[in-house]
């Protein structure tokens, strides 16, 4: 028997409704502040349920007493594994021997790893298992996430944190001759997203496990990432990330859960009861097979899942054609069909890359649906309750065709009119957006569509019409609006809009930052606002406090335990405010700036590992780790550092040693097709190679490029910052989250009122964050400026400008397009128009630093102001603004003693199989009412019956 019983017997109806924790889950317990309670007597609960047993509802009185026995050694011999260090030596041991099928003998650090991640996840599918019989068995409705990224990083040290496990491992692995944290670093960061988007929706998925939600992600199963990027002569060069090399220890393979995705041939129409009918005759099918990864909540037993997509063949081998001869012919199909899902983010800068990423688009939303009607069917619900069950959220414009496909599903097969079709798509679909920027909005060519999906294509023109009739209503007349908020953008090459598209079809649409959203409203989609000004929502984005502080800087996460008296923080990051009577505390101060050294001087040793670049921790560190493009200004940062280097030149040796040493650090990746942003790295690197070889400025500056910049990455940056840089030109990031990350580990931020710095200043303090340049609603009157040269630039700026024409850095002829995108009137991103404030905001950076319980006191605030920014809070907001979902907790296997057991006749000499454990932890989900009766007759969760 447990030692916990949450609920007693309910005597007055004669149902037991009692739930059970096993002792070594009760972290689970304490994390929510349930209270313990004593158990029942045995023998007034056994002679009870001798009574009602057979009236409780659901219980089948056909089944035979070995039938029964047999289904409970089943549950028996699947209970949940034991978690103390023996049990996890001997399943780490198990896996080498025969998963591996490796010794002790030849077992290598790289098989460890795999050994130790097996075990892990063994773990986690039992969770993960009867997790989703729970919620099937609840019938509980479940949000559909549906993104083209999951940028989920390492699982391994993620799983085993949440878990709450992490004690027991490293000593289980230091017992059989291993480092535990060594270990970990054999992972790689799985190649399933590239930036902001889908790190998003990995902190999504973690907060909706860890508060109970019912949820799956979906998205797909690229075989290669983006690019694995490495500098060459100071370029970038892309080479394939073949990041499922070795294996993914994380997924399982569905091959039970295909579907047929089609693509091209014709479309023909028949009149049917006074109805069109049509009829898509396909030219191409694709199957989509599943491949799903568990994420496990934190200190919960809930354990969610993301199932990506795999494009296979729907034949294999054409063995006609091999037999002719034809050997390349006979595998055509299979080399076409798994393109599909082959590469993150095709170039699209042809034709046949713009198909295939339209391809992936539809492919991911093609087979999503169909397995959201197979579950939604099961249920046996009408067609019409489909909202009732289900919230599809778009993650930005890549799943737009889901409105299209779900129509097409309705009217096609379902049988719905158009109408009836529309109320259960509008009902269903919520969409969020993340940009801004005109060029960013995705538009796809009619024609490609109308080749590609030919059905669709006249669905969405049947959308566009009943919305244009709607707009006609609001605004009669007004053909030059008709023509802004048309889906179908009008021209030589008609485009589908796929934000309009987005609009239309949801019930909901969300900006992801405050200024973001007012941005929508009022100058992206003014006139969808007019028209739907309720279906428009903020939701500030946020980022799980698990990974980018409890785990990345375990440290720091010990010192807020400590000093806060409770590890719940990590649940309810608003406890972080405690630390705000801590700011000028002396010891805390210390133990702080202790941490932060540590953090700096791991990440020091990290960065020498993989650069060869030695830095001194006395410096202040300074980052800007971000995709690279021309609005986020890694282009400034580089400008200022080489006004730096021709200040320090300058001085006397006097006058140098009141400056702050610094080391300046970027990361990113450039698209591969995005020829200013790769010049832009060019240019960080050559002005790195001079100024780090320079005798007269030595430890004062030093410039690092990190390559291939990723999770894995971030997590060792992150921690160890002084200052971070989030520059963009004001209205053009939509919120930005690594600012958040930043914030969280104590580093301050240098940046515009820009994406979720407003609110970051409006937290922690306008005095907490240095804030320069334009803002917002003043940049288009700028550009103007710019453009029409009446804007005076500053001669620092010039000067900058002039060193690099003159070869400072290299061949001026290689950097002349960035030179002339900033004069002439071409700034658009508005550098030479904030840099003088960008100068003086870095001066107040280096006398801050200067004083260091001022800095300290400053980082201290920036973290106890950053409770709102934990992703939970997101996903509360969603889950109650948008998706009209609930918690729901599974309480987890319930302890069942070996003399339990044996009066049940599964358990002979009170030995359990393969144990000399006092008990079993059973899972109630994979039993019968009957056989959770018997197992446990003293212990039964409310709401089981």
């Amino acid at each position: 028997p447990g030692p916990l019983s949450l609920f007693r017997l309910n005597q007055q109806v004669h149902i037991p409704y009692i739930m059970d924790i096993p002792t070594s889950k009760n972290r689970v317990v304490r994390r929510r502040n349930e209270r313990d309670e004593e158990e029942e007597s045995d023998s007034f609960q056994n002679k009870f349920l001798s009574q009602k047993i057979n009236t409780l509802p659901g219980l089948d009185a056909s089944r035979t007493k070995d039938e029964q026995k047999k289904a409970l050694l089943w549950a028996l011999l699947a209970s949940y594994k034991p978690e103390d260090v023996k049990s996890i030596e001997k399943f780490f041991v198990q896996h080498v021997e025969y998963t591996l099928a490796k010794g002790r003998g030849n077992l290598t650090d790289p098989d460890a790893f795999k050994a130790l991640a097996m075990s892990v996840r063994d773990r986690v599918i039992e969770r993960w298992k009867d997790t989703q019989l729970y919620f099937r068995e609840k019938q509980c409705k479940r949000v559909a996430y549906l993104s083209l990224e999951f940028l989920l990083g390492r699982s391994l040290q993620n799983a085993v944190t949440n878990l709450a496990m992490e004690d027991n491992y490293g000593q289980a692995m230091k017992n059989l001759g291993f480092i535990l944290e060594d270990l970990y670093e054999y992972e790689s960061d799985a190649g399933l997203g590239n930036g902001g988007l889908g790190r998003l929706a990995a902190c999504f998925l973690d907060s909706l496990a860890t508060m109970d939600y019912p949820a799956w992600g979906y998205g797909l199963r690229y075989k290669y990432g983006m690019f694995y990027q490495q500098i060459k002569e100071g370029r970038q060069v892309e080479f394939p990330d073949y990041w499922l090399m070795h294996g993914n220890p994380w997924e399982i393979e569905r091959n039970d859960v295909a579907y047929p995705v089609n693509f091209f041939g014709t479309l023909s129409e028949e009149q049917v009861d006074g109805r069109t009918k049509f009829t898509w005759t396909p030219a191409e099918t694709v199957m989509a097979v599943a491949y799903d990864t568990p994420i496990p909540g934190c200190e919960t037993y809930n354990t969610l899942n993301i199932r990506l997509w795999s494009a296979q063949p729907s034949r294999e081998f054409d063995l006609t054609h091999f037999n002719k001869g034809d050997f390349f012919k006979s595998v055509e199909s299979k080399q076409n069909s798994e393109q599909i899902t082959s590469v993150l983010y095709p170039n699209d800068n042809t034709e046949k890359g713009k198909e295939l990423r339209l391809k992936q688009q539809y492919f991911l939303v093609c087979a999503t649906l169909q397995d959201i009607m197979r579950r939604f069917k099961e249920s046996k619900r009408p067609m019409s309750e489909l909202h009732d069950m289900v919230a599809i959220q778009m993650n930005d414009t890549h799943p737009t065709l889901a409105i299209v496909e779900l129509m097409r599903i309705l009217m096609d097969e379902e049988g719905f009119d158009y109408e009836g079709a529309w109320d259960i798509v509008t009902k269903t679909v919520a969409y969020t957006n993340h940009t801004v920027l005109p060029e960013a909005l995705e538009k796809w060519p009619v024609s490609m569509i109308e080749r590609l999906l030919p059905r669709h294509i006249r669905i969405i023109y049947e959308i566009n019409y009943h919305f244009l009739q709607m707009v006609e209503a609001k605004w009669p007349g007004d053909i030059e609006k008709m023509r802004r908020v048309s889906i179908i953008e009008e021209g030589p090459n008609r485009m589908v809009r796929m934000s309009h598209l987005a609009i239309v079809g949801a019930h909901a649409v969300n900006g992801v930052a405050a200024i973001h959203t007012e941005l929508l409203k009022h100058q992206t989609f003014p006139e969808f606002y007019e028209l739907w000004p309720d279906k428009f929502f903020n939701m500030t984005n946020g980022v799980t406090p698990r990974r980018w502080v409890h785990q990345s800087n375990p440290e720091l996460s010990l010192l807020l335990t400590n000093w806060l008296r409770t590890p719940n923080w990590k649940f309810n990051l608003d406890l972080l405010t405690g630390l705000r009577q801590l700011a000028d505390n002396a010891n805390f101060q210390k133990q702080w700036a202790a941490v932060k050294q540590g953090a700096k001087q791991r990440f020091a040793d990290w960065i020498e590992r993989k650069t060869g670049v030695k830095v001194t921790t006395r410096a202040l560190f300074d980052c800007q780790v971000k995709r690279i493009h021309e609005y986020k200004r890694q282009l400034l940062n580089i400008l200022y550092v080489i006004h730096r280097y021709h200040n320090i030149k300058k001085m006397t040796l006097k006058e140098k040693m009141s400056v702050v040493p610094r080391v300046i650090f970027f990361g990113g990746k450039a698209a591969p097709g995005y020829f200013m942003a790769k010049l832009v790295i060019q240019l960080i690197n050559s002005v790195a190679s001079v100024v780090n070889t320079d005798p007269q400025i030595g430890d004062l500056l030093k410039i690092v490029f990190i390559p291939n910049y990723c999770v894995s990455a971030a997590e060792v940056i992150i921690p160890g910052s002084d200052l971070s840089q989030h520059i963009s030109t004001a209205g053009m990031e939509a919120s930005g989250t690594s600012n958040m990350k930043f914030a969280m580990n104590g580093c301050l931020i240098i940046g515009t009122l820009d994406g979720a710095n407003v609110e970051i200043a409006e937290e922690i303090g306008d005095e907490n964050i240095f804030i320069f340049g334009a803002k917002a609603d003043e940049v288009m009157g700028l550009r103007d400026k710019v453009r029409e040269g009446g804007v005076t630039v500053d001669p620092r700026f010039t000067e900058v400008l002039e060193s690099i024409g003159s070869g400072d850095f290299g061949d001026f002829s290689t950097f002349a397009p960035i030179v002339q995108a900033l004069q002439g009137g071409n700034d658009y991103y508005l550098l030479s128009v904030d840099f003088p404030s960008y100068v003086e905001a870095q001066e107040k950076v280096d006398a801050t630093f200067q004083d260091e319980a001022k800095w300290r006191r400053m980082s201290i605030l920036s973290t106890a102001g950053s409770g709102k920014f934990s992703s939970d809070r997101t996903i509360k907001e969603y889950a109650e603004k948008i998706w009209n979902i609930k918690p729901v907790r599974r309480p987890g296997p319930v302890s069942v003693s070996v003399e339990r057991l044996g009066t049940l006749g599964i358990v002979e000499n009170g030995i359990l199989p393969d144990s000399e454990s006092p008990g079993a932890e059973i899972s109630l989900e994979r039993m019968t009412p009957s056989d959770r009766v018997a197992v446990s007759p003293r212990i039964m969760r409310r709401g089981f019956f």
